[in-house]
């Protein structure tokens, strides 16, 4: 990833705010989806793939998109479906802006597609769950973490976690860590940042930890040293930064600075903190500190080696989380896709789509995430990765 662009700007509003103007006018266009039988009766099967491939979080929808590109390649050479059938990808980029992303949306529809990988941000994601709905499209997002994505209906499902889930993931972590008094600092013009904080805060307090104080910023500030000198007078055992590296850097290096010898607590918006392009905190500050994710390099799993030699292979350059996630959207439709083709018994287009739904949502498959399954809703059921940090190095303390 580019290091000039902030993670923060990938989760931006649970919708309601970003959606609140114009929704109408998002939507009006939107057609019935009746789509052609033709679409699944020929030697190959359309298959969309849309994020941001330009613009402010573009590094992100490429990301993903080479993680998805990845899988349906190797599917592809491995002979396609059961059926003999080859994966016709469609992509397109939607700017990271919702109306975009719905127009993106409605050229897929009339392309006949039979699912989708996508979209790659929240709030491009909830606009195309909301039109997709009466469509009846098979949506899979890599990474779109809010959580009104798959309220809309039961076709929307996500690779990846949710906010909330983060949150409480890691109170009961410092629960379990034995933590008794823990304090927050967080973003307060952040969704991403503000769901996770909240999250923990409510099942920290659940668990009997004391909440001493819940210190916020605005976004674009880079000197946290007055919020941070509030948290060390109260003598935490922990502080949960749940923001993205770039912040979350810049938090522990002024923490250390002002005397704190703590324990940092974080969410996936770590990822890349350390070791990547640019090293946003230093492995000795990090030492000690922990955050919560689904993939990184130093899982010794088998999948997980294999997909970033695979990875190195084809892009000549490490993958990050959003290229595992998008790797793993692409097999979840993908292991979906197949099941209906290997059974063989869908009426029409419109049966088809439903029948890629129901193999989702009843499916599982062992991504490089983790092993990924549903139930009863959108939201995977998948193991979680808390990462520390030793001598400098990240390494697995724990699967949750």
């Amino acid at each position: 990833m580019a290091n000039n662009i902030t993670r923060r700007d990938l989760f931006k509003a649970s919708g309601t705010t970003a959606l609140g103007l114009g929704v109408a006018s998002l939507f009006s266009a939107c057609g019935s989806g009746s789509g052609s039988d033709s679409a699944i009766s020929g030697k190959t099967l359309k298959v969309g793939l849309m994020g941001p491939y330009s613009g402010d979080v573009a590094q992100y929808g490429l990301a993903v998109r080479n993680g998805a590109k990845l899988y349906v390649k190797q599917f592809n050479k491995k002979g396609g479906t059961k059926s003999g059938k080859k994966i016709d990808l469609v992509v397109q980029d939607e700017k990271g802006d919702a109306t975009e992303a719905v127009n993106v949306y409605q050229k897929m529809v009339e392309d006949n597609v039979v699912g989708i990988v996508g979209d790659v941000t929240s709030t491009p994601s909830i606009a195309v769950a909301q039109a997709s709905v009466s469509d009846n499209i098979p949506l899979v997002t890599a990474s779109a973490t809010a959580a009104d994505f798959i309220k809309y209906g039961k076709n929307a499902f996500r690779a990846c976690y949710t906010d909330p889930y983060q949150g409480k993931l890691m109170a009961d972590f410092a629960a379990q860590q034995g933590y008794k008094t823990v304090c927050t600092i967080f973003n307060s013009g952040g969704d991403y940042e503000k769901g996770v904080n909240d999250a923990f805060v409510k099942e920290a307090k659940k668990k009997g930890l004391t909440v001493a104080t819940q210190e916020s910023y605005s976004q674009g500030d880079v000197d946290f040293k007055a919020q941070l000198a509030n948290i060390i007078a109260k003598k935490p055992d922990a502080v949960l930064s749940p923001n993205y590296y770039q912040d979350d850097g810049k938090i522990v290096t002024q923490a250390r600075e002002l005397g704190y010898t703590g324990v940092f607590l974080g969410a996936d918006g770590w990822a890349n903190i350390v070791g990547g392009d640019e090293d946003y905190a230093s492995g000795k500050d990090l030492e000690g500190c922990f955050y919560d994710t689904s993939f990184v390099s130093a899982n010794d799993d088998k999948h997980v080696q294999q997909f970033i030699k695979d990875y190195k292979a084809e892009y000549k350059s490490d993958p990050t989380n959003f290229c595992a996630l998008g790797y793993d959207a692409a097999m979840i439709l993908l292991t979906a896709i197949d099941k209906v083709e290997k059974d063989g018994d869908a009426k029409d287009y419109e049966d088809y789509k439903q029948k890629v739904i129901d193999a989702i949502a009843k499916g599982k498959v062992e991504g490089v995430t983790g092993t990924i399954k549903y139930d009863g809703t959108g939201d995977p059921v998948k193991s979680t990765l808390i990462i520390g940090f030793k001598d400098g190095k990240e390494y697995i303390e724990t699967t949750l």
